[in-house]
Parts: structure tokens; C-alpha cells; sequence
């Protein structure tokens, strides 16, 4: 199997949807040989900031000499960006290789019953991994936590980074019923470290935890200004000394299983990187481009938060594209004060909200501002190019395509964001 067959077998497996459970991808891993079993997990859930969490431990764990897997989603611009060893992508020849390996294994489910896009890709980085002889694989969810297909493993440690309203139709419509699905990663007498702060989310947590007898470990915002205080953090905003500090805290967790050296905490934690959160991109007229993909009201409000933190009363030129099941009413509402201008623009996605129905929300939210719908993400760009400061948010699909744009990553043969895309029956991931 080439490579391109190989994404384009990827492709089609989307028509299964995203269906939440664990019966195809525990099957799965026993066909394979169970390679979960040759390796040890930092479990990491959450509403926002899993991504940011797991670069930080990442690169803690790999400062301090171990071999890290890493796995994450979904992907700004490569599907190998999913899976990545020491920070080195998957090379194509193994995507084709375990991509055929895994497609071997498919047979033996039932029509009908065939494992969707994400529990194939999990297997496959098992596989990978167990491969790769990692010492740790930081695992981050897809959705939720209780059925997500990467809940199969026994961590080390199960982290939470906090818990907000998304993808409210899969998770439930309360804070406490989205907190108890997140904790469903915990797992008996092993310890969990949450950010979490919201009181009906907190509670379900501890009630989870105390249950099942898990240590806890709880990281408030008075622990994380005092965790960062005097530290070198390359990821900007209160919400990344929040999961640094809850990086940290993870660490000391388990220091006696997986020993680190202060100066191997300090200098990973300052050289890590993640893409497409404030990533700052310099403009050839002088001005400065933000790319942030906060896709969700918390996320709006945290980078609503780091922009007011380092650009104190200025307003900024807002490039945003959204999905039609986020809530950008409040988004919208959210951004309107610390904008100068809208330049709306579609996503490329089946599920893009169109410029013509986000600009409903924009005008309600702030008629006063300026409004621009524009047909392309690169119109938009060229648009912008003479405004000092200038954001493009609202989701990690568009934040991928202006990386693309603005030569901050280089591009596969084939576009490979609608991989990230899910189709057909089931639940679906975000």
C-alpha cells in the first residue's frame, strides 16, 4: 500500500462516523497483539487546553531523556501530526505500512460493524509506539472520555484539564453531565489531576474519583500563578500558565514512577511548542498576525484574556471562520470589544457556518464594528495586510489552512484536513 492509498483507505473509513465505544477498539487491539499492553500512558481529557497540556509533558518527559509518543487531535495541516515520536512525525512509509497492517485485521468485523476513522488511527499509534519502544506515550482524548476509543489504556495518571460546554450534543447539555463523561478516563487506585474549577463539574470529578479510590489532585488559579511564577513559558495567556501548571503538577504526581530532574522540568516546559495557540506571524507591512484556535466560548474567553494581558486597549482586525454547531452567538458576543473590524470567512468543512449566517451574530452582537464578508481565508488575509494587529480564531480547521497559506507548514502531496472531518451514522467527534 502507497502512501496516498493509504490516507485515501483513511478517507473512507469517515463514512462509519465517529461512533462513541469501546467494544471495536479493544477488538481491534487484541487483533493486533495488543501493543497498549508494552506501554505506559499519561491519559489526558479535557474541553480545552488537552493539546497545550500534552506538548508541555511532552517535552518535560523528553527533556528528561525519555522516548515520548505523543498523540493528539485533530491535525492542523498533516495526519502525521496525530502521531509523533520525540516530536518527530510519523514518516508516510509507516502510515502505509500500519494503515495495511490494520487493514488486514478488518475482516474479521461484521458489515456494519467496521471500526471508524479515529479507532483505527488509535490502533495504528499503538502499534507505532509499542514499535518505537517509547518509554511514555502522552494520549490525549478524542471526545469525551468514557467511550472514547482511547480509554482502552491503563495510565500512569489520568489528567483533566477542565471541563466547559462543547460538543454538547454527544457529552450532555450540563456541566456535570460533560464533567462525568470526561471522567470516565479514571481509572481504579490510579491517581487524576484536574484544572478543573467549576463547582458542579469539580464535584462530579471528586465524587468519580473518591469511588473508584484515585488519588486526586486538584489545580486551582491561585496554584497556577504561584507553579508559574518565575518560569520561562513560550505559550502565551493565563489559560497556559493554567496547563502548565497542571503539566507540572503531573509531574510531581509521578515523580516516583517517572523521575525528573528540576532543571529537565525548567527546560522542557520552556521549549515547548504547539502549534496555532497565539502563534505570533509576523507581516511583510509591519503588522502582526495572531493565530489562535480557539474554537469554543471558553476557548473565545481565554483568548479574549491573553489578548487584553499583551495588547493592553488596542482592538484587533478578527479573520474568523466557525463551525454551525459551536455557539457564535456568544463567541461573537465575547470577541465584539476587543474588535476593530470582522472579516468572515468560510471553513473548509462540510460543517463550516456560512459568512452570511455568522454575520447575523456579529451585527447583533456589535452593529457598530465593521463587517466584511469575504469568500476566501486568502482574500481575507490580503485584506488585513495594513492592520497592525490582526487575529484569525474560531477554528483549528482555519487556523490550519492560514499556516498552509502563510508558509508556517509545509503542505502533504493531497490535502489531508478532511480527515479531521467525520461523516455518516453515529456520534461524531468535534
Amino acid at each position: 500500500m502507497t502512501y496516498a492509498a493509504a490516507i485515501e483507505f483513511l478517507l473512507g473509513l469517515r463514512q462509519f462516523g465517529a461512533k462513541l465505544g469501546l467494544e471495536n477498539p479493544r477488538r481491534l487491539a487484541a487483533l493486533a497483539g495488543h501493543p497498549e499492553a508494552r506501554l505506559r500512558f499519561i491519559h489526558v481529557a479535557g474541553t480545552n487546553g488537552k493539546g497545550s497540556t500534552c506538548a508541555m509533558l511532552e517535552s518535560i518527559y523528553r527533556a528528561a531523556g525519555l522516548r515520548v509518543g505523543l498523540f493528539t487531535s485533530p491535525h492542523l495541516v498533516s495526519f502525521a501530526e496525530r502521531i509523533q515520536v520525540n516530536r518527530r512525525l510519523i514518516p508516510e512509509g509507516d502510515v502505509a505500512r500500519l494503515t495495511a497492517e490494520i487493514h488486514s485485521l478488518l475482516p474479521a468485523f461484521g458489515g456494519g460493524h467496521w471500526p471508524t476513522f479515529f479507532e483505527v488511527v488509535t490502533v495504528m499509534a499503538l502499534k507505532y509506539f509499542a514499535e518505537q519502544h517509547c518509554d511514555l506515550v502522552v494520549w490525549e482524548t478524542g471526545l469525551g472520555g468514557r467511550l472514547d476509543a482511547t480509554n482502552i489504556v491503563t495510565p500512569l495518571a489520568s489528567v483533566i484539564t477542565n471541563i466547559q460546554f462543547d460538543h454538547e450534543r454527544w457529552l450532555g447539555h450540563t456541566l456535570a453531565e460533560i464533567a462525568a463523561e470526561k471522567a470516565g478516563i479514571i481509572k481504579p487506585g490510579l491517581p487524576v489531576i484536574t484544572g478543573a474549577t467549576a463547582p458542579e463539574a469539580l464535584a462530579v470529578i471528586r465524587a468519580t474519583a473518591a469511588e473508584r479510590g484515585s488519588p486526586l489532585t486538584v489545580v486551582t488559579e491561585t496554584d497556577a500563578a504561584s507553579e508559574t511564577a518565575g518560569r520561562t513559558l513560550p505559550l502565551a495567556g493565563a489559560h497556559q500558565r493554567h496547563n502548565a501548571a497542571l503539566a507540572l503538577a503531573t509531574v510531581r504526581v509521578l515523580q516516583p514512577t517517572l523521575p525528573v530532574a528540576a532543571p529537565a522540568i525548567a527546560a522542557g516546559l520552556a521549549q515547548a511548542q504547539w502549534p496555532g495557540r497565539m502563534q505570533r506571524v509576523a507581516r511583510p507591512g509591519g503588522g502582526l498576525l495572531l493565530l489562535d484556535g480557539a474554537h469554543n466560548p471558553a476557548g473565545i474567553a481565554a483568548l479574549g484574556a491573553a489578548l487584553r494581558e499583551q495588547f493592553p486597549g488596542q482592538r484587533a482586525a478578527f479573520i474568523v471562520g466557525v463551525m454551525e454547531d459551536k455557539d457564535w452567538a456568544a463567541m461573537s458576543r465575547l470577541l465584539a470589544p476587543l474588535a476593530s473590524g470582522w472579516w468572515l470567512v468560510p471553513v473548509a468543512s462540510a460543517r463550516g457556518l456560512p459568512p452570511d449566517r455568522a454575520a447575523v451574530a456579529c451585527r447583533a452582537a456589535a452593529p457598530e464594528i465593521p463587517l466584511r464578508e469575504c469568500a476566501s481565508l486568502a482574500g481575507a488575509l490580503q485584506a488585513t495586510a495594513a492592520e497592525p494587529l490582526t487575529v484569525v480564531a474560531g477554528s483549528l480547521y482555519l487556523v490550519g489552512q492560514a499556516l498552509e497559506l502563510l508558509g508556517q507548514a509545509a503542505a502533504p502531496a493531497a490535502d489531508e484536513k478532511p480527515l479531521n472531518e467525520w461523516t455518516g451514522g453515529g456520534s461524531g467527534r468535534g
